[in-house]
């Protein structure tokens, strides 16, 4: 009997080397094993910049319908408007513009991802037929912390952005238990989508580091970055775990850009992990172009996500003929008057507007699709139509 054990146990023994010489002599199938939790590298400058080169000039603005009030208004079921977008985005390829910066939030995907993926499918068909390319933001760290799926509130007269909602939410942001639930939507999200050729590009994350200033202060967290900073990075590693054909970035807003020695760990760790860089600018075209030219030093391709603020000095006529002359892309903050009442300035959570403002701060177009001012279209117009006119 003891015989018989001991023969057992040497020919288990050599199943267990056999099985793992096996592995070892055959690599790839260990490789291939693993590649599903394997994530993308970051782009080189050369692939970004050939990504770049096969682009038109980017001009297009940050886009939700004039009938909704934030990003839940615009893609929930009951009030997702595919006649108004077709109509807006109409007007947009009118005017030349071929790319579109659009909110997602992780509450829809929460709801009911298969009718959000549904609903973005639509908005991607409705998109490409006006030959315009989407921007994708997966978070935001603006404006009202409490967001809160179904019926959204009515805007507050008179006043900017009244009702958009950060993403995650500051419960969401304060409980880490709600993370795996964050991971699943960017990871099935941008799985869903990452051959797309009609995406532009994954905006992980806009303005990480706002702190809301005046509109919702009494109520932000005061570790609100501290907890940002590694989930953002996070972020960065769940979109590349999905292996998406799109560049990933998420844009610089505000900081002295200069040098790396005086940069926020947020700042670098934005554009370390970004494959293109992004950034916002609402001051002069002269601040504009320096900022330029300190983001050149990284070699890779340059698009400024935000600009437009026309009493700041941030306008068409100042911005786009120095984006053009250094090939920058721009996407301009707000496109048609509507819900978002984003042509009130940020002031109008400290100051009382009982009227439309003399000067709009952002949006281009009125509700019925005329100009606000026809010079500024007029420009986009021939500017867009120089750059990308077809040989």
């Amino acid at each position: 009997m003891k015989k018989v054990k001991l023969c057992l146990t040497f020919m288990l023994a050599g199943l267990v080397l056999l099985s793992c010489s096996n592995k070892k002599s055959n690599p790839e199938e260990n490789k291939s094993e693993t590649a599903s939790i394997e994530k993308r590298e970051i782009w080189t400058k050369d692939q970004a910049n050939k990504w770049y080169a096969e682009q038109p000039w980017l001009v297009g603005a940050n886009y939700s319908p004039s009938t909704a009030i934030n990003q839940l208004e615009m893609w929930q079921e009951d009030t997702f408007d595919p006649k108004r977008i077709d109509q807006e985005l109409g007007w947009a390829e009118n005017l030349g513009m071929n790319v579109m910066r659009v909110y997602l939030h992780d509450l829809l995907h929460q709801q009911d991802s298969e009718g959000l993926y549904k609903r973005m499918d639509q908005f991607l068909e409705i998109a490409d037929k006006h030959h315009i390319k989407t921007l994708f933001v997966l978070f935001d760290s603006c404006w009202d912390p409490f967001p809160a799926l179904g019926k959204q509130r009515a805007p507050k007269p008179h006043t900017h952005n009244s009702g958009w909602v950060q993403a995650p939410g500051q419960k969401a942001l304060q409980d880490k238990t709600q993370y795996p639930r964050l991971e699943k939507y960017v990871k099935e999200t941008v799985s869903h989508f990452k051959d797309d050729k009609r995406i532009l590009g994954w905006d992980v994350w806009n303005e990480p580091d706002n702190m809301t200033g005046p509109s919702y202060e009494k109520v932000e967290i005061k570790n609100k970055v501290d907890l940002v900073l590694p989930l953002l990075k996070d972020v960065f590693v769940w979109v590349r775990e999905s292996n998406p054909s799109q560049p990933l970035t998420s844009g610089v807003w505000v900081g002295d850009w200069s040098d790396e020695a005086k940069m926020k760990p947020m700042h670098k760790m934005q554009i370390e992990q970004s494959d293109i860089v992004s950034f916002h600018n609402y001051n002069t075209p002269q601040d504009f172009e320096k900022v330029i030219k300190q983001l050149q030093r990284y070699g890779k391709p340059l698009i400024c996500t935000e600009y437009m603020a026309r009493p700041n000095g941030s306008t068409f006529e100042g911005f786009l003929p120095i984006a053009r002359k250094y090939n920058v892309g721009m996407i301009n903050w707000g496109f048609v008057d509507g819900k978002t009442q984003t042509k009130y300035a940020w002031d109008s959570w400290t100051k009382t507007y009982t009227a439309e403002p003399k000067v709009w701060f952002h949006e281009v177009l009125h509700t019925d699709g005329t100009p606000y001012i026809k010079a500024e279209t007029d420009l986009i117009k021939k500017m867009t139509s120089e750059a990308n006119k077809k040989n």
